[in-house]
């Protein structure tokens, strides 16, 4: 009876060793969590496949309003990277102690236009005081919510610029984030739209009308970061973004790519 007592502690003394020792290599092959925004969905997505190809693991990625995703990784949620849409939500997690700075930097640029459906797109020139509202007429102005969302941050910033913001505030239809946008013109529910050059370019179902000018909004910067303690394969990844391999997915997807250290 004694020696099988023994026999049994042994064995499970054994067991939670062999726990002990398996629970760091787990860890380290865990998938990376990356939360982006939802503009870079189609690029990220490419990338990832791209990077799957030459031995990298799978990735999670979640898409969603910059200042959506701020908030849930503020609040616990379990991500390893944060790629912005903005400057502003990536300060601000870096206000609150969450990532690694010296991982961040200034990975992509992009730039802002103005659609309308596919079937009803007339040029729009895109200047001081244009006639923004005349154009809208009883319709919406589809954006990504110019309170929080970077999409619809950037969009108030260069509307207030040329002088037009006032006249189509009451007509702005705020969405949850810049596909939601895009999404209200391509169906046909807004007429007009402001989103990223690179949304308009995956959605056929809209048209490009006008192009901000560069100097009328702030520039547009997906900053990208660790969270901190990240597993190593978070890590292999954000190096893998900046790869001339990784480079060529996104300019072909329509964005520039910056890859400068703040």
């Amino acid at each position: 009876m004694y020696r099988r007592i023994v026999l049994a502690g042994l064995a499970c003394l054994l067991t939670l060793a062999t726990a002990g020792t398996m629970r760091p290599a787990a860890a380290q092959s865990a998938k990376p969590v990356v939360f982006a925004a939802a503009s870079l969905k189609n690029a990220l997505d490419a990338v990832v496949a791209k990077w799957k190809t030459e031995g990298g693991s799978d990735a999670t990625i979640s898409y969603a309003a910059s200042s959506t995703l701020a908030k849930q990784i503020e609040g616990g949620a379990p991500a390893n990277m944060f790629i912005s849409a903005d400057l502003d939500w990536m300060d601000y997690l870096q206000k609150h102690d969450l990532i690694d700075v010296g991982s961040r930097l200034n990975l992509l640029g992009n730039n802002l236009v103005l659609i309308a459906p596919a079937t009803s797109a007339k040029p729009i020139s895109i200047t001081q005081n244009f006639p923004l509202a005349t154009v809208l007429g009883d319709g919406k102005l589809a954006m990504a919510d110019p309170a929080s969302v970077p999409a619809g941050k950037y969009g108030k910033a260069a509307l207030t610029k040329l002088g037009v913001w006032a006249s189509v505030e009451g007509k702005v239809a705020a969405a949850e984030n810049v596909r939601a946008a895009l999404l209200l013109v391509s169906r046909g529910e807004a007429p007009l739209g402001v989103v990223y050059q690179t949304d308009a370019a995956v959605e056929p179902g809209v048209k490009i009308v006008g192009t901000f000018p560069a100097d009328s909004h702030p520039p547009i910067i997906y900053p990208m970061a660790l969270i901190k303690n990240a597993n190593p394969a978070a890590a292999k990844l954000a190096a893998f973004l900046q790869t001339p391999a990784a480079k060529t997915i996104f300019e072909a997807q329509g964005f520039s790519v910056l890859d400068k250290k703040q």
